[in-house]
């Protein structure tokens, strides 16, 4: 599984191919994606980066959407639960899943200096977290892997000679 989120890719389709995925699902399960669901993953998608909770409420209120905080909480809830969105502990923001279609656990990769995400594969059973759980008799059956850095263009704005 290959992370997302700081290299170029073609966007259009990125967005068009993970709606009509969650549309599918939703039709499959019995899932009831909602115009306002459905406009909450769209936000999401559309910006590949993480958005607060008022961000999207702004976009909806000025889309004729909804106006009051549940109607973003209730939306991003749904996305989260079903797992096309993932929230962000640090930024206290949403963003979309780069891979809906698997189970997994996501490592966020933050970049400090403009807060873009990217969504990377994590296996928190395995490795030194793995080993510690293990060590005390613990189970692990949840995990957030959140790791603070700088993405590839802040870095290279930094490394850029000054003029």
């Amino acid at each position: 599984m290959d992370p997302l989120g700081f290299e170029h890719h073609d966007h259009r389709h990125c967005v068009h191919a993970a709606l009509a995925a969650a549309e599918a699902h939703c039709a499959r399960h019995r899932l009831n994606l909602t115009p306002v669901r459905r406009r909450v993953l769209e936000l999401l998608l559309e910006g590949h980066r993480a958005m607060g909770a008022y961000d999207i409420l702004d976009h909806l209120r000025a889309e004729g959407l909804g106006a009051q905080p549940p109607v973003a909480y209730r939306a991003l809830d749904f996305l989260v639960s079903h797992g096309f969105a993932h929230k962000i502990e640090r930024l206290n923001a949403f963003i979309a899943c780069t891979h809906p279609e698997t189970d997994h656990t996501p490592a966020f990769l933050i970049c400090r200096g403009c807060n873009a995400v990217a969504e990377a594969h994590a296996e928190p059973t395995r490795g030194m977290l793995g080993r510690a759980a293990a060590e005390a008799g613990f189970e692990i059956e949840q995990a957030v892997v959140e790791a603070l850095g700088r993405c590839p263009n802040c870095r290279k704005a930094e490394e850029a000679p000054c003029a």
